[in-house]
């Protein structure tokens, strides 16, 4: 329950963090020099897009849905992996949506509810 609900918030934050930087590529603005550098529109689609889909496996995992729980961990996986590249753009929320990410795949993995 607890990754459900957690995939679910980070989902649609993630949704409305790619709304708002496809709206006004002023939103964010870089800290520094990054290796790994996208268009603010091309984050925005990538939050989008990434948040619809955690949103929608959260949901399957409240559900007690078969294909959310291999699905949530490797969303969380990717979510991690997105949110190391956005780190100049929002380093203190990249920093919590990476442990976000970190519990959910914890949580997922240790589940003792399910049968193996």
């Amino acid at each position: 329950m607890f990754a459900g609900v957690l995939m679910g918030v980070a989902g649609i934050v993630g949704a409305l963090q790619g709304i708002a930087a496809i709206a006004d590529d002023d939103v964010y603005t870089r800290i520094g020099d990054y290796v790994f550098s996208f268009d603010l529109t091309t984050w925005g689609w990538i939050h989008l897009l990434l948040g619809i889909v955690i949103a929608v496996a959260g949901f399957g995992i409240i559900k007690g849905q078969d294909w959310a729980r291999g699905a949530g961990i490797g969303l969380a996986a990717l979510y991690i992996v997105e949110y190391f590249l956005f780190l100049p753009y929002a380093p203190v929320w990249s920093v919590i949506a990476i442990a976000m990410g970190v519990f959910v795949i914890w949580a997922l993995a240790t589940d003792s509810s399910s049968s193996a």
